[in-house]
């Protein structure tokens, strides 16, 4: 019985540990890449070729047209096009960094707006990140401290937004005020970068909002992940090992 016990002790504190550690660690997750951010590399690959492939760049570009016409408006859009037409290399690039600025200030105020619905918020906070990846260089280039406080401000944004624990275990209260701090100083120092003169976007209607998706599985709950089975796999067979050796004693 005493084997039983300690069996059934180790077990527990594997399962209290483990789970915490996976399901708990600040990070951002996956942010599925933000298409964007992705358009504008693979926009900049095809300009600094020699000599640059503008026609390239426009197909790529066409490819996120209509969902940035839809949530910025027509403006930014032409302006690029515009740019590739005039095959001005420098216009194309800036005007891409000012979208790749305006999509962060789309992702951070929808958190805002969503903020007390953890996941969605999560998501969108990796979708803001993931696009200021692809800016990071022109900033380092300016200046690395700017940048390594710029990471800095997304991380506290990321602690902002709390935890919800599971089963009450690692339960962090998120912190609203914090997090507008953190959006304020990373929309107001990325606008002054790239020249923009409003963050303002042409189509911020509650339809373009971005509503928690239902089918959506939290990384931890993913049960289709072999990890996320190993916890409860554990804890099946302590039961059913306690359970069984109850029976047997109470028929002896």
């Amino acid at each position: 019985m005493n084997k039983l016990r300690l069996f059934f002790l180790i077990s527990l504190i594997f399962i209290l540990t483990y789970v915490p550690m996976t399901a708990f660690a600040y990070s951002y997750g996956d942010p599925n890449e933000e298409k964007v951010a992705e358009v504008y590399k693979q926009m900049a690959e095809k300009l600094n070729e020699n000599p640059p492939n503008f026609a390239e760049a426009k197909t790529i570009f066409e490819t996120v047209k209509e969902e940035l016409d839809m949530h910025m408006g027509k403006e930014p859009s032409e302006a690029v096009l515009k740019a590739i037409a005039a095959k001005d290399k420098n216009a194309v690039l800036e005007d891409m960094k000012k979208i790749l600025v305006l999509n962060i200030a789309r992702r951070l105020e929808n958190i805002e707006k969503n903020f007390a619905q953890y996941d969605t918020s999560k998501r969108l906070l990796a979708k803001a990140f993931a696009t200021y990846e692809a800016l990071s260089p022109t900033i380092q280039a300016k200046d690395a401290a700017l940048d390594k406080q710029l990471k800095t401000e997304f991380d506290n944004a990321l602690q902002s937004l709390g935890n919800p624990g599971l089963f009450g275990v690692g339960k962090k209260q998120s912190n609203i005020e914090q997090f507008k701090k953190s959006k304020e100083m990373i929309l107001t120092t990325l606008q002054k970068q790239v020249g923009l003169k409003s963050l303002k976007v042409g189509h911020f209607s509650e339809s373009a909002v971005e509503k928690p998706e239902a089918v959506e599985k939290k990384e931890w709950t993913d049960l289709s992940k072999v990890k996320n089975w190993i916890p409860i796999a554990v804890l099946v067979v302590v039961i059913g090992g306690v359970v069984l050796y109850s029976m047997r004693r109470k028929r002896a």
